[in-house]
């Protein structure tokens, strides 16, 4: 059965909403046969990437960057997960306060230099998130994770 690995930083409401709606997507009852884990970025480990065959991400823009957690979490698995996930599928959510530019930038850098393979668009948000807005990351979820049903 294929996993999916959801590594998030959620410190705020808005993080959270996005989060859930993430998660409800990735495991929604139409999508069979897809183990879909839970990790907090300061908790992901190179085993929980190695076994993984696809990745969502979430962050919040801190200061006009990812957050440290997530960026933590890709100085942990970098090098040891370079060779062996090349190709893997991807995708990611950022929310931010009034711009997430430089939380995409860091994110689509490190991903491209990975080797991983974005399979679906970002969905960035800024402010509270609307009704179009968990739409918008329950779709991500539900993509990636039926991107790896077998």
């Amino acid at each position: 059965m294929p996993t999916l690995l959801i590594v998030h930083h959620t410190p705020s409401p808005n993080c959270q909403a996005m989060f859930e709606a993430v998660v409800s997507g990735a495991t929604a009852p139409e999508i069979e046969d897809v183990r879909v884990v839970r990790r907090a970025a300061l908790s992901a480990t190179v085993s929980d990437v190695l076994e993984a065959d696809g990745l969502l991400l979430g962050t919040p823009a801190n200061l006009g960057y990812m957050s440290g957690a997530l960026k933590h979490f890709f100085d942990q698995i970098y090098y040891p997960c370079l060779d062996e996930t090349r190709g893997r599928p991807f995708g990611y959510y950022v929310h931010g306060g009034n711009d997430v530019t430089g939380a995409v930038r860091g994110i689509e850098s490190i991903t491209t230099g990975l080797g991983w393979r974005r399979a679906a668009e970002p969905v960035t948000l800024t402010g509270e998130p609307d009704r179009a807005g968990v739409e918008a990351c329950w779709e991500l979820g539900a993509t990636i994770a039926a991107g790896l049903e077998t």
